[in-house]
């Protein structure tokens, strides 16, 4: 009779522990009102994505994230919500059709197709020659423009063919044909033509969207950096 009293003592206490562990971890960002939630201490993509409604593929696309990769976040960060707040699925959003081109990037599939594969290598190489004649031809400092959001995407895998050599910005902030100095926060510095506009960068005035091959892209994903422009 003493071991079975025991038995229920040690199994209220290891639920009591349970309850009170869980009841420390629940957190929700900020939700500002403006279609942005600003992260707080023990936030991840997946809770936020839970507490909006929404499906973490779907914001990882609207905060310029690889689709299920490593999301590290910070307490005080901005976190964009897409436009759609219905979506819960991750596999019909990646397969839904009337997805945009921004939002229909299949890394897995990509990178076990043998034909992408061998496109990517050309375009690869394509964007070093671009890189090395901006890297020649512009001088190396301008003016100064603050800091801004950066993200990444490769034109190719949306099927366009505007190389690597540019950058999609808000057209009001930065117009076509501006060529911009862009040093990130860990040094590396990039060239780049500002030739198109994006769903991010479009709607926010400070956001870059840097061309660059899946291959190239940092495993971060997003970053922060200065901007000048050289002309």
């Amino acid at each position: 009779m003493k071991k079975v009293l025991s038995i229920a003592l040690v199994s209220a206490m290891a639920l009591s522990g349970i309850l009170a562990s869980t009841s420390n971890t629940v957190h929700a960002a900020v939700n500002n009102g403006d279609n942005t939630v600003t992260v707080e201490k023990g936030d991840t993509y997946k809770s936020i994505a839970e507490t909006n409604g929404i499906s973490i593929s779907a914001l990882e696309q609207a905060n310029g994230r690889e689709v299920g990769g490593f999301d590290l976040i910070f307490p005080g960060e901005t976190i964009t919500l897409p436009g759609a707040t219905t979506t819960t699925d991750t596999t019909a959003t990646t397969n839904n059709t009337n997805t945009t081109a921004d939002t229909t990037t299949d890394t897995s599939a990509q990178a076990t197709d043998a034909s992408q594969q061998t496109q990517s290598q050309a375009t690869t190489t394509q964007a070093a020659t671009d890189t090395t004649s901006q890297a020649t031809t512009q001088t190396t400092t301008g003016t100064s423009q603050g800091t801004f959001k950066i993200s990444f995407y490769d034109p190719s895998v949306l099927g366009s063919n505007m190389g690597y050599s540019g950058v999609a910005a808000n057209l009001s902030v930065f117009p076509k044909g501006t060529q911009l100095k862009i040093t990130l926060a860990d040094g590396t510095v990039l060239y780049r033509t500002v030739n198109d506009t994006g769903t991010f960068a479009n709607s926010n005035s400070q956001q870059l969207d840097v061309a660059m091959p899946s291959s190239s892209i940092p495993s971060y994903g997003v970053t922060t950096a200065s901007v000048e422009v050289l002309s």
